[in-house]
Order: structure tokens, then sequence, then C-alpha cells
């Protein structure tokens, strides 16, 4: 039986003799082991040139066998590696069978320095200690491209946006497949309102990941946005649309956004001319849990209101009636101009 496969990564080894002897190794054990019952061929995926195994993207059918072999191998490469990631999925009609994560866990002194700066990033008053493991991580291993995206990241949480920029510039000039790299840089683009980059970057984030994965949706909504403040309401559409169409798991940090992305979607039905796919986006949105998303009740109100007005329903000045008793002076301003 055959199982639909994602694989996408890159492992670096750092010295030319950790290279060579993976290289070696990796094809003695197709031949010893897995009798080439495996997804990749050696010249494939090895790059001599950046002394590196890399997996742009690999979608297929293989069987389960297969996909156990080759992520099993895959696994033994990584304990020579200095650095990189490799995401598999297996699925069975969207369903994941099987995930695995497949990193470097050795006691190389940059693994270590790394894996204990990632795990102080997100931990209050333990920024300025992830920064130094990071640190050490690239002084060990220049091209440590996960190290300088997680001290990216430190930096963006401590506000130093010049910094995490400088990062996750380097961690991309590295390896130009971190698609948090993409969604980090355009976060801080979007901050200092450069949208037009910060649009690109969110793309690069969507095309570098898989739909399977939080960050492409966290990307999908943040473009979405972006085409938003700059009033591109069909792009706008065309990105939130996909966003609230999913279903996301209830552990999925995206469920929380919900809301404010069916707010948006309505807003930009609204200014359309799609009146109706409007009124049911703000009937959704007005029904779920009054959230920290940065969407005021009152403004939900205020635009179901003028889309029942737009679209022939009734109803839509009770719903402006109540906006402005929340004090939405905006509200306010569109009672009287229906008063006219």
């Amino acid at each position: 039986m055959f199982f639909k496969t994602i694989i996408q990564g890159r492992l670096d080894f750092g010295t030319q003799n950790s290279y060579d002897k993976v290289a070696k190794m990796f094809q003695y054990r197709i031949d010893t082991y897995y009798k080439n019952e495996i997804i990749f061929k050696s010249e494939d995926i090895f790059k001599p040139e950046q002394l590196s195994l890399e997996i742009p993207r690999f979608v297929g059918n293989v069987s389960e066998k297969a996909f156990k072999n080759t992520t099993d191998l895959l696994a033994y490469c990584a304990q020579f590696a200095v650095s990189g990631t490799i995401r598999s999925w297996l699925l069975d009609n969207g369903e994941i069978l099987q995930f695995e994560l497949i990193e470097p866990q050795s006691d190389k002194a940059a693994v270590q320095s790394f894996i204990k700066g990632r795990s102080l990033v997100r931990e209050s008053g333990k920024q300025d200690e992830a920064i130094a493991e990071l640190s050490k991580a690239i002084e060990k291993h220049d091209r440590h491209a996960q190290a300088y995206e997680r001290r990216a990241k430190t930096c963006f949480l401590l506000k130093n946006y010049n910094d995490a920029l400088r990062d996750y510039n380097k961690c991309l000039n590295i390896d130009p497949t971190v698609a948090s790299a993409y969604y980090g840089r355009a976060r801080v683009l979007s901050i200092q309102e450069k949208w037009q980059p910060a649009i690109e970057d969110y793309d690069n984030a969507i095309k570098k990941s898989v739909a399977l994965e939080s960050i492409h949706w966290k990307a999908r909504r943040l473009k979405g946005g972006a085409h938003f403040v700059l009033k591109e309401y069909d792009k706008a559409l065309f990105e939130l649309k996909l966003f609230v169409n999913r279903k996301f798991k209830k552990n999925d940090p995206n469920l929380a956004w919900r809301r404010w992305a069916l707010f948006h979607y309505g807003v930009s039905c609204f200014e359309t001319g799609a009146y109706l796919d409007a009124l049911g986006a703000f009937n959704e949105a007005i029904e779920l849990p009054d959230l920290t998303d940065g969407i005021d009740v009152s403004e939900i109100l205020r635009y179901r209101g003028l889309s029942k007005n737009k679209a022939g329903k009734s109803g839509g000045i009770k719903d402006l009636k109540e906006s402005v008793k929340m004090g939405n002076k905006k509200s306010s301003a569109s009672l009287k101009e229906m008063a006219k």
C-alpha cells in the first residue's frame, strides 16, 4: 500500500571529513541494510560544494516501509550534522499517519549551544542568555542558519528590529528554504510598514512551508492583512478565504485568530460588493469569543449593519444602534447619513 509522503529540509555537516564520512555511510547502509528500498539516491541529495544534504521538497507516493527506511537513514545522517532540520509526513487522505522531525542531537558544541539557546528563547527574562548561547553556536559553525533564525526571533521579541532583520538576512543567505525566517522578516517589515516587501516574504513563507504546518497559515493570514492595509481587497480576499475555510485543530494557534480573519474577510467582501458573503462572515464573527485580537465588537456590528442594509436585509439599523451604544462614532455617522 502506498501513502502520500512529504519530506523537506537540509542538514549541514560543517567539515569535509564529516561530509565524506556520512556520504560514504549513507550508501553503505543502503546497500547493506535497506536493499535499495529507500526514497532517495545519494547523488540526488548530497551537495559536496555545500557540505550538506538537501531535500528542497519531495512529494510522492511511497510504501510505509520506504518511508520508515528513509527517515531512519536521515536520522542516522543527522548524527554527523552540526545544523539543519528535516521534516517528513506520511499521509492517508489528508490525515497524518506519521510525522518525523529530524535534527542533530549530538554532543558537538554547536549542536548543544543551539539546543540550549532555542529552549530559552521564549522563557521570560532568559532572552539575553538565549542570544549568548545561539551566538556560541554561530561561533562554532558560522553557517548555522537555524541559530541565526532563532537569534533573530529573540531580537524580535526584545523589539531589537534592526538586529532581527540582520540575522534573518544572514539565515536566508545561508539557507533560502527556511520558512520561519521569511515569516519573521515579514513581521519586522510589517512593523516598519514596508508592506510590499513584507508581502513578498509572507508569500515565500507560504511557498517554503506546507499546508500541514501552522506557519503556512500564519503567513497566509498576515499576507491577507498586508493586502488589506494597502486596500488591495481582491488579493486580501484570496488569502483570507483560504484561512477562514480551513478547519484548524483545537491545539493550532491559528484557531485563536479566526474572528480576526473573519472580520477582515468580511470587510474585504463588503468593499468588493459581495454583501451577502460579508454578512455571513460578520454573523459568524459576532458569535465567536471576544479575544485579544484587536477587533472591536462594535466594528463587527457596524459592518454587519451596513452589509444588511446593502444586501436589502432587515436588522441593519438595529446593529448600528447597538454599535453606537458601545461608543462607535462611525456607526453614529452612518445612522445620520441614512436618516437624510
